[in-house]
């Protein structure tokens, strides 16, 4: 394996998304990633299809699409905590692993001795990052979260959509589970900030993410907006309430392309490009502060404007002159993409089902590059060799565990 985290172990007790998205990035980055999964049906998502994985002789697998997108490079052993001698097995495991990720229901895992209290005795520099939706304190603090829940109550909804006065006002849910991504990327930004510090001191540390503290902390520069106004941001539809132009326009052959204005200068090259320079010396124009004022009356000469020519050509002209611009593509057009393909944003992989496709990693180091060595798991694929080779079992001590239906 390669990746700046090689020889790291982690041990992964979370399932659906955003604990798993978080322990796939360490998996990326070369650590060894062990998935602990129930012995009966394992993650969630392994049922959350169709789709499902197709195999080579085009039939579908029991793999669906949704776990496949978060378990990339992972090693799966089933066990069952609900028994005595499967709760001693992830004991033994967390004394020998140096970072564990958890999203059970805040207390949850106490009650089988499984908190990060009674395993940071048993292995000091373990990092132990829990990821609820509200975290261990506050008044939620022992209630499921959602991505969607969070999405709406986190204020995301409340500025996604159209706006009131538009076609199909009302709030929307964005189209991926942006609550539960982040907070696997704030999980993982956490567990490298602990890793250093256990460098320092040799320590390791309790995490407390919560889906709810990442949605707030991404609205960003909304909130910011509501701090510095004391108004409430509302939804806004295609265009951007800070900056004008940003937002699509109409082409000739009945597409659209978005520009994106990010300054003066920007603004001023469009403006001469689409035949209207006097625009960029327009009070009204000149500068964006003016131009979120006037958005209304500014728009409506560059929808016109740019009605005169097509995608592509506008694509064209404005890319040479540095006029930040792109087309609305739908998935398949993005890994079509020329940019994309250049950057090797897909990823294929083999498995005991033929190739599977994934989304690569967007890290790209240069002393430390990613390997990808390790299809989605199928489930418990693993659980004989995790035993021996990481707690030294026996043969036979693997077989009465399967016996007795502890792995």
């Amino acid at each position: 394996m390669a990746g700046p985290l090689k020889k790291l172990r982690v041990l992964d007790l979370s399932r659906v998304l955003a604990g798993p998205w978080s322990t796939q990035i360490l998996a990326d980055m070369g650590a060894e990633v062990i998935k602990i999964e129930r012995p009966d049906s394992g993650d969630d998502t392994r049922l959350w299809g169709p789709p499902w994985l197709k195999a080579e002789n085009g039939e579908n697998t029991r793999e669906s699409a949704y776990f496949l997108a978060a378990n990339r490079g992972k090693h799966s052993l089933t066990v069952d905590i609900s028994q005595p001698e499967g709760l001693e097995l992830i004991r033994e495991l967390a004394s020998q692993s140096d970072i564990l990720v958890e999203n059970f229901k805040s207390g949850g895992l106490a009650k089988k001795g499984l908190d990060y209290a009674t395993l940071s005795a048993l292995n000091p520099g373990l990092i132990y990052c829990s990821i609820t939706g509200f975290g261990h304190t506050g008044p939620m603090a022992e209630m499921p979260g959602y991505d969607y829940l969070i999405q709406a109550q986190g204020g995301l909804m409340s500025i996604t959509g159209a706006a009131d006065d538009q076609p199909g006002a009302g709030p929307k849910r964005v189209g991926v589970a942006v609550a539960d991504l982040t907070t696997g990327m704030n999980a993982t930004i956490a567990i490298l900030g602990a890793l250093y510090h256990r460098t320092q001191t040799g320590e390791g540390q309790h995490i407390d993410m919560a889906l709810l503290d990442v949605q707030v902390s991404w609205l960003a520069n909304q909130a910011q907006n509501y701090f510095c106004s004391g108004k409430p941001p509302t939804r806004t539809g295609d265009y951007h309430p800070n900056l004008v132009p940003y937002q699509p326009f109409p082409t000739a052959d009945d597409q659209q392309i978005i520009i994106a204005i990010g300054n003066n200068g920007q603004f001023q090259r469009f403006c001469e490009a689409i035949g209207h320079g006097e625009l960029a010396q327009d009070a009204r124009f000149a500068t964006n502060a003016e131009r979120v004022k006037h958005r209304v009356e500014l728009i409506k000469v560059l929808v016109s404007a740019t009605k005169t020519r097509t995608l592509k050509q506008w694509t064209l002209l404005l890319n040479e002159i540095g006029v930040p611009c792109g087309p609305i593509q739908d998935i398949a057009q993005v890994f079509d993409d020329p940019q994309v393909q250049a950057r090797g944003m897909e990823v294929t992989l083999d498995s005991a089902h033929g190739p599977v496709k994934s989304v690569a990693n967007p890290i790209k180091y240069s002393k430390t590059p990613l390997e990808y060595h390790k299809a989605p798991p199928a489930l418990g694929e693993d659980t004989s060799a995790v035993l021996e080779r990481v707690l030294q079992k026996t043969a036979s001590e693997i077989e009465a565990l399967k016996r007795k239906g502890v792995v």
